[in-house]
């Protein structure tokens, strides 16, 4: 029996989304050393990439989410605390950073680098705390748990 398009996309998109936001991670660190390099051309170049897979993740993700069915946590009775935890701070901070980024971009994009600078400082720790957990989330979710869906 084929599998239609909608189940094929529930299926993959969980393991997409994984290596956009582990992409993400590596661009925002990439990036980071580059502008700690003094190399503000190529720090430019790298975090338009981390913008664009950012973006791309987010579509994947919220696309998966409004047409998956609802997740239940399948992981053992004591791990229920640390992932709803980890899942928590992650949604709130995931809220939180993405009308920073558009506006660390946007200041960064239209020349205004000391507000650019000024915010930077608290987004860059925040989209990584962000996409490393979302890495995490997935792990336990499709890796360390018996069931994911």
């Amino acid at each position: 029996m084929p599998v239609s398009l909608g189940a094929w996309l529930t299926a993959i998109l969980p393991h997409v989304n994984a290596v956009l936001n582990s992409l993400s991670t590596v661009l925002l660190i990439v990036g980071f050393v580059l502008i700690r390099g003094g190399n503000r051309a190529l720090h430019r170049q790298v975090m338009i990439a981390a913008l664009i897979v950012s973006s791309a993740f987010l579509a994947c993700y919220l696309f998966y989410h409004f047409t998956a069915p609802v997740f239940v946590y399948r992981g053992p009775d004591w791990s229920r605390p640390v992932y709803f935890a980890l899942l928590i701070s992650h949604v709130i901070l995931a809220t939180v950073v993405t009308p920073m980024v558009a506006v660390t971009a946007w200041r960064s994009l239209h020349g205004d680098f000391v507000r650019h600078r000024a915010i930077a400082r608290w987004t860059l720790p925040i989209w990584l705390y962000v996409t490393v957990t979302g890495v995490v989330i997935y792990a336990i979710l499709y890796h360390l748990t018996p069931t994911a869906a």
